[in-house]
């Protein structure tokens, strides 16, 4: 890989490391037979969430599961230090890491200003030459500098950057921040919707020397206030006057605040160091490059530029420290497992909607799609109101990330016309699905063996396939992916038997983004794939089903939590693994799928233990009005559960409303009964209703493993859960904690009685 002249000379010192082999069952994709080095340099592409579970599962807040981690070793016959086959070993998790040698790096840190030695492997795409972010930057406009990079939109006019005009503009941003007085690894905050300016201003504090930090829109002024003590915050980027307001709240309680710029709209006051977009970009305009040059020279890629801080559900965020390594080479590494295609060849094209605050939207709408040359393409920012399929429409993307949530929409949507159209079209819609989804199945089925397509398939693809993907804008669009939270079997079988198979991902914040990603090649339902290369994955202290805690290797792993120590070391092991406190288990073909996750495991009062997640897709598959569901029963008796009715969502607050969405009410009709809101079905008012939800959860439950698997209790709350009310996070996870407490006179009620509440208004199906 030819290197520019900004390369550090310490690159040729990088520590080669390669995983230690701890108990649990240990899968490779780097190993030395691995074909990962053959593949061509020039494909690239995008991270999940989910994750980002965040399928990008993001790691939630509460990291001290680990500690409950039993150190039960497991022996078997080991093979070759790396074979790519399923291992198991005979060793225990230590408690901590052990300490450095004075002076040499190890392979965490918490401090911002520390560098790390990087997981290299000694072949294949682990053994790449780190880059640092200008490295990679620089790369891009070299060989796509005439090609679009950014594309957005003023009124109805269309414009655009090139890469060669991204860069000099970044470099001009970098300028303008060390101007203004950023110190080396401090943080420029960035509040706000995604833009041309969210991007400039995370490349340009990442080129200044600083830390690139995304801050929640919908973070409040005390969690904006967190954020940005946290980082030593010089700059705050913002949107709008409604998000400098919250600084503004705060901003006497931040030491190192500096500078403040709002790069939407007119400023509505005049303040001391508040810059408007068009002022803080005339600072850099007529610098010497020198002073950045030197700052850009003296950057290594085993060095802090990014902060992702986490959405847990409990206590403050953490912040996720990635080094420049982390973000170049995890963009490498996903581009080629995904086979985008270079710009040279034919220009990938994204659509930038989801937060870029989650490392999902920004390893997708940044640093992969810089790594082909792709083009960004941003939304509106009522996206997710429902302008986002116009965009869509206008852009047709060739690559496309969702996280569950907004493909379940598309679902219910399509749902809801196709229920209006005609005798007729219903008939061939029905019969088009039908034969889309055993035909994909059946391809599935051959993991990417060639086979014939059936010749209804051929048919069916040009009466409804081609009109589908036209009318969501995806009909440029070969690689639909899901992350960041769980998605229903349901709503994945709808999309395959529409011709669209979504190709989960799963990752987290701390492996900075991806791990496994579904390709067209390897791709089985619910499952989240392989590893990308370079990666492997054990699972720890896996149960006779094989079920452990899904822990990562590799260079995508985390530098470590900023300023904390002992979280750090929950996460990251003695031996270098990063612990996930998700579960999971391989099949025999070694694709990974998510079983649960440590802390959200129920453990009944009667000692078993119960995932939730399978249960309450059982439930909303069963019952389609339902929205949310959330299993109870942790040292309890028996389960309950907790309901949410699908309703309209206020377009500004993003408050749930009482009405109920076209799909509810059809549903409701159906029943013979004539509820539109909410407030006419909580609480057991709609008898019909009621007697249909316990008819589908009597079908959920004859599904249960075991009596203690049963859901014995359950009540349709009042409102429907929201990021905006606190019982969802950013990525539409369900924050289980604070729903419990919000909900708890529920959950008691549950359980006042002692017997078991087998009674008539609560029938349970004989097992």
């Amino acid at each position: 890989m030819q290197l520019t002249v900004c390369e550090p000379t310490t690159m040729s010192e990088a520590v080669v490391m390669e995983p230690p082999r701890a108990n649990g069952l240990l899968k490779s994709s780097c190993g030395a037979g691995n074909s990962a080095a053959s593949l061509d340099d020039d494909i690239v592409d995008t991270a999940n969430e989910s994750s980002e579970e965040e399928s990008t599962g993001e790691r939630d807040e509460e990291t001290g599961t680990h500690n409950e981690v039993t150190c039960s070793t497991v022996t078997t016959e080991v093979p070759a230090a790396h074979a790519s086959n399923t291992q198991t070993v005979k060793a225990q998790r230590p408690n901590s890491l052990s300490v450095q040698a004075a002076g040499e790096p190890g392979l965490w840190t918490s401090q911002g200003d520390a560098e790390v030695k990087l997981r290299m492997g000694d072949s294949g795409l682990a053994a790449e030459t780190p880059l640092t972010v200008n490295q990679m930057f620089t790369s891009a406009v070299e060989r796509f500098g005439d090609y679009t990079a950014l594309s957005w939109k003023e009124g109805e006019q269309q414009k655009s950057l090139n890469y060669r005009e991204y860069y000099q503009t970044c470099r001009t941003a970098a300028k303008s921040f060390l101007k203004l007085g950023l110190q080396r690894y401090h943080g420029v905050g960035i509040l706000g919707f995604n833009s041309t300016e969210w991007f400039i201003s995370d490349i340009g504090a990442i080129l200044a020397g600083g830390f690139a930090v995304g801050i929640y829109t919908t973070n409040s002024p005390e969690a904006c206030q967190y954020v940005a003590d946290n980082c030593r915050a010089n700059i705050i980027v913002v949107e709008n006057h409604k998000q400098l307001q919250k600084i503004l709240q705060v901003e006497d309680k931040l030491p190192h605040l500096k500078a403040i710029i709002q790069y939407k709209d007119a400023l509505k006051e005049k303040r001391p160091n508040l810059y408007t977009w068009a002022e803080f970009m005339e600072l850099g305009r007529d610098e010497p490059d020198e002073p950045l040059d030197a700052i850009i020279s003296s950057q290594k890629p085993n060095q802090c530029c990014t902060l992702i801080y986490t959405s847990g559900t409990t206590g403050q965020p953490k912040g996720v420290m990635l080094s420049h390594d982390n973000l170049t080479w995890t963009a490498l590494s996903t581009s080629r497992h995904v086979h985008l295609t270079d710009a040279t060849q034919a220009q990938e094209v994204v659509v930038s909607y989801l937060p870029l605050s989650h490392i999902a939207a920004q390893m997708v709408d940044i640093w992969v799609t810089m790594k082909v040359g792709g083009a960004t393409y941003f939304a509106q920012p009522d996206a997710l109101k429902g302008s986002l399929v116009i965009t869509l429409k206008e852009v047709r993307p060739t690559a496309f990330m969702g996280v569950p949530r907004v493909w379940e929409k598309m679902h219910e949507k399509m749902k809801s016309v196709g229920a209006k159209s005609s005798t007729v079209r219903r008939k061939v819609a029905a019969w088009a699905k039908d034969v889309g989804l055993q035909t994909n199945l059946t391809k599935m089925a051959q993991t990417g063996a060639a086979g014939r397509t059936p010749f209804s398939y051929h048919i069916a693809k040009k009466l409804v396939f081609k009109k589908v993907r036209k009318a969501l804008g995806l009909d440029r669009c070969n690689k639909c992916y899901t992350g960041a939270a769980p998605i229903t079997k349901d709503t994945l079988e709808f999309f395959l038997s529409l011709d669209i198979p979504l190709y989960e991902l799963y990752g987290m914040s701390e492996s900075t983004g991806p791990h496994t990603i579904s390709i067209p090649e390897a791709f089985k339902l619910t499952s989240c794939g392989k590893e990308i290369p370079g990666c492997k994955t054990k699972l720890h202290n896996p149960d006779e089903e094989g079920n452990g805690e899904i822990c990562f290797w590799g260079r995508h792993v985390f530098m470590g939590y900023l300023n904390m120590p002992d979280k750090t070391e929950e996460a990251v092991d003695a031996e270098g693994w990063l612990h996930s406190g998700d579960l999971g288990k391989h099949d025999k073909n070694g694709f990974l799928f998510i079983t649960g996750r440590i802390k959200e495991l129920i453990i009944t009062a009667g000692g078993e233990n119960i995932p939730p997640v399978p249960i309450e897709d059982a439930v909303k598959e069963a019952v389609p009005l339902i929205s949310n569901a959330m299993l109870i029963g942790d040292k309890r008796k028996f389960l309950s559960m907790l309901l949410t009715i699908k309703c309209h969502v206020n377009a500004d607050s993003g408050e749930p409303e009482d009405e109920l969405t076209p799909e509810a009410v059809e549903f409701c009709r159906r029943l013979g009964s004539n509820a539109t809101r909410v407030s006419e079905i909580a609480g057991g008012r709609d008898r019909a209703i009621h007697a249909a939800i316990q008819e589908g959860i009597n079908r959920a439950n004859e599904k249960a493993t075991s009596n203690a698997q049963r859901i014995q209790k359950w009540i349709i709350l009042d409102r429907d859960f929201s990021v905006a009310g606190g019982e969802l996070g950013p990525t539409m996870k369900l924050k289980r904690p604070v729903v419990a407490k919000m909900y708890k006179d529920q959950i008691e009620n549950f359980y006042k009685e002692l017997a078991t509440p087998t009674t008539p208004d609560n029938p349970l199906p004989p097992k």
